[in-house]
């Protein structure tokens, strides 16, 4: 029960690495607020919690909408009394070719994959600067550190919030509030199934394990950034990838798995 009487807010937390996490969070012994634009994914997710014991409620949240994210804090502090943890998680991507890229796309995904991220953060680090510290962990991409084809916005909003993350970090650090980041490389969820099977076969090939994670792999991170075993770890980005990065563009067989 590393988690035993703390609070944690889950953007994202319909489905998915935020679905993956509010479940081990919860049975970890977190109270967990469950915010997504998604009302009934996130009403199903919270519902499963009760189910199994655990405490939690679901929030429709549009991250990109500052007063919503300051809304999401302010209700989960009504309901549990505080907030220990903030994992800002949500996401959106979509694969266009750099020179067919669409303002309203750039915009889009910008709007929630960086600028959600933000504001979420800042609502949550406002209320535990005031109230003796956390933990924030942001859900980066491998995409941050790389330049992968015919996703401009989504590389580009990954590594404003790996850099985001260093500046929270940094500044949060006196306030007793630490900040680190998850790079998954990529991970059985919505989003890669939006993929072709070409371009999925190219990114399995580029993992040295042959595979895509699971999103409970990258829950088990999570929970481990949250607890009190990340003690002297912030401003730290964690890679769960497989050896994506470490591989760099891997071309040799990988191990089928």
């Amino acid at each position: 029960m590393r988690l035993e009487a703390k609070v944690a807010a889950i953007t994202g937390g319909s489905q998915g690495i935020g679905q993956a996490i509010a479940a081990l969070f919860a049975k970890e012994g977190a109270a967990i607020g469950v915010g997504d634009i998604d009302t009934d994914r996130a009403t199903t997710v919270a519902e499963e919690i009760r189910a199994q014991g655990g405490r939690a409620f679901a929030m429709r949240l549009d991250v990109g909408e500052s007063g919503q994210a300051r809304d999401f804090v302010e209700r989960i502090v009504a309901e549990f009394g505080r907030l220990d943890v903030m994992v800002a998680n949500a996401g959106v991507s979509g694969s266009q070719s750099f020179l067919e890229h669409s303002e309203e796309h750039w915009h889009r995904v910008l709007r929630v994959n960086l600028h959600g991220v933000f504001y979420t953060c800042q609502a949550a680090a406002r209320y535990m600067v005031a109230h003796g510290g956390g933990r924030i962990i942001t859900i980066a991409s491998i995409n941050g550190f790389r330049g992968v084809e015919n996703l401009a916005s989504y590389n580009v909003s990954k590594a404003g919030v790996v850099a985001l993350t260093k500046t929270m970090a940094v500044e949060l650090a006196q306030h007793n509030v630490f900040v680190n980041a998850i790079a998954p490389a990529q991970i059985d969820t919505r989003l890669t199934r939006g993929l072709s099977e070409e371009d999925a076969r190219k990114r399995r090939a580029r993992i040295p394990v042959g595979r895509y994670g699971q999103p409970d792999e990258v829950a088990r991170a999570a929970l481990f950034l949250a607890s009190e075993e990340a003690s002297f770890i912030t401003g730290h980005t964690l890679a769960v990838d497989g050896g994506y990065l470490a591989g760099g563009l891997w071309t040799s067989k990988a191990p089928s798995r």
